[in-house]
């Protein structure tokens, strides 16, 4: 159990990450991009995420673990909605339930 609490703190980590990455993009050329904290925050959290999938890819299997992680989109579409005001359509509602149910099909 503990395992699958650690691929939901990953997946909510990579999905922060990409936050902190798209307000890093948003810097004027390559020098201010490399003096945006933004970017260093969103890099430290895909590390960190990247650590927690080697630990839980230690003791499940990788054919439940990737397709789990899928629930990144979740994360990235409620989160893309609160932080950054991006609109959800029904389009991409559908396209994100299609994609869990799939991993959740793959995974059981």
């Amino acid at each position: 159990m503990i395992y699958f609490a650690m691929i939901l703190c990953m997946t909510l980590m990579g999905a922060v990450a990409s936050i902190f990455l798209k307000r890093a993009s948003g810097s004027d050329g390559f020098l201010q991009l490399l003096l945006n904290r933004n970017l260093y925050i969103g890099g430290f959290l895909y590390l960190a995420a990247a650590a927690i999938n080697i630990v839980v890819l230690r003791y499940l299997d990788y054919s439940v673990v990737l397709p789990l992680s899928s629930v990144t989109y979740i994360w990235t579409m409620v989160l893309s909605y609160r932080i950054l005001q991006e609109t959800i359509t029904k389009k991409k509602i559908l396209g994100v339930v299609c994609i869990v149910l799939g991993a959740a099909c793959v995974a059981v």
